[in-house]
């Protein structure tokens, strides 16, 4: 276990600071100078709140002085530039969005996290608005992976992904509508959760697609994910999509492992021979698991196309008044999604929505007789920043909007997922698998991913830079 915040996971932080082993400011302050001694090569943050860290540190020394004992007592964390930090420009990886006041609040999540006894260093760079699958940003400029600093992080919760591999912080927030969290989490090696539709507030942040928008933590262990998620949890009056669900505590049921579950492999559309890396790390995975079933979720591209037409309707009619005044402000790239989805027919836009209710009560069906189920989370390892293409099917495409073929059709059924990162023999980087289960089960998700930790199969190590 390590004092240095570089390596310790929050599960580790948090222990040596209830006991009193190190103080909450010392881990915030080695954090700061971890973070300007390294994230210039990564570029991960966009705003660092050292005095805000400080402050916070010391209200958790004062607090655990006091007696309590704090389930993220002293754990630095930083999140995506959509949730708001007050006192911080929410800029949801925009120029546009840079010249609105600094935040009056902090999203209910980010409040959470602060109660529970964690520190903010900090807002992450991110795709511009959310709609961007490599962590590329035109105002910001790009993030790197911390892995290989000539490779793209994935996104659009890019920096997310890297202030975690790097070591900057133990624990960030991030967005997933497509797959935004699970592939930075891929790209990046670290583990992440997408939960339920609608399973945690989204209260104080800036949007992308209403319908399928999901925030989440990512972290360097499944312990880590765990106690975020537990912390995250509960009603909020502000967020009118938020299920009106009691918590489910994962935490404490890691240690079951994968005991007495029904696991198979995900066949049919996630086994597309052209990518074989993808499908090695899902075979290493249900080797180690011992899984030898597959099971078929139907018309997943189907899934995959509809979540398009609404992500391109929803999130051009949230930016029309934008584009229509200072279309010249994005991204070229950003805004011509957002023009070509202002111009989807209402009649797509119905047809989606609907297909999507006969998705999801497909995917019900599956899960009658499993418990979760293995997919890959990305088609391939990282790219090379200067890689614009990539090949499906025996064809050429850009790579930018496919990067999401395995983890579009899992958010369009509003399912929960941990993203757990594997290393491959002979592999220079690391490649996600998508752990999903049905509805509502998150803790069977993580307790797979627990196994799977456990026996070495999955790991998040620290990237050494320089």
């Amino acid at each position: 276990m390590s004092l240095d915040p570089l390596n310790g996971t929050a599960t580790e932080i948090a222990a040596r600071v209830n006991r009193r082993e190190i103080s909450a400011r010392d881990i915030a302050r080695l954090t700061v100078e971890r973070i300007g001694a390294i994230d210039e090569a990564v570029n991960s943050f966009t705003d660092v709140t050292a005095a805000r860290a400080i402050a916070e540190a010391e209200i958790v020394d004062s607090r655990v002085a006091s007696g309590e004992t704090l389930p993220l007592a002293g754990v630095p964390y930083a999140v995506k530039n959509l949730f708001d930090l007050e006192g911080v420009v929410t800029r949801a990886g925009s120029r546009i969005n840079r010249e609105n006041p600094p935040a009056a609040h902090d999203g209910v999540l980010v409040t959470r996290l602060r109660e529970a006894g964690a520190v903010c260093l900090g807002a992450l760079n991110m795709g511009e608005y959310a709609y961007d699958f490599t962590g590329q940003n035109a105002h910001d400029g790009n993030c790197n992976n911390p892995h290989d600093l000539s490779r793209i992080t994935g996104g659009s919760s890019s920096g997310s992904g890297a202030a975690l591999a790097a070591g900057l912080v133990a624990v960030t927030l991030g967005s997933d509508t497509n797959g935004s969290i699970r592939v930075p989490s891929s790209f990046c090696g670290t583990f992440g959760l997408k939960p339920t539709y609608g399973r945690l507030s989204r209260a104080r942040t800036f949007p992308f697609t209403a319908s399928l928008d999901h925030l989440g933590p990512l972290a360097r262990s499944v312990e880590d994910l765990a106690t975020v998620f537990d912390v995250l949890q509960g009603d909020d009056p502000l967020d009118p999509h938020l299920a009106r669900r009691p918590p489910v505590m994962t935490a404490p049921e890691l240690a079951r492992g994968a005991e007495g579950l029904r696991i198979a492999v995900a066949g049919g559309y996630f086994r597309d021979p052209g990518f074989p890396i993808a499908q090695a790390a899902v075979d290493h995975v249900a080797k180690a698991l011992g899984v030898a079933a597959q099971v078929e979720i139907p018309e997943s591209a189907r899934a995959r196309a509809a979540a398009y037409v609404i992500t391109n309707a929803e999130s051009s009619a949230l930016h029309l008044p934008r584009l229509q005044a200072r279309a010249a402000d994005y991204d070229p790239d950003t805004r011509d999604r957002f023009l070509a989805g202002a111009m989807v027919p209402a009649a797509w836009y119905v047809a989606a929505q609907r297909f999507r209710s006969w998705y999801r009560a497909a995917v019900d069906r599956v899960f009658e007789d499993v418990d979760v189920i293995l997919a890959p989370a990305t088609p391939f390892p990282a790219l090379k920043a200067t890689e614009k293409t990539m090949m499906v099917g025996g064809q050429e495409v850009p790579a930018r909007p496919n990067i999401g073929i395995f983890t579009q059709p899992i958010s369009f059924a509003g399912l929960p997922v941990a993203s757990v990162p594997v290393w491959l023999e002979g592999e220079r980087m690391p490649i996600g698998v998508q752990v999903i289960a049905a509805p509502w089960r998150e803790d069977l998700a993580l307790r797979v991913a627990a196994a799977l930790q456990a026996v070495g199969a999955v790991k998040a190590p620290v990237a050494l830079i320089g």
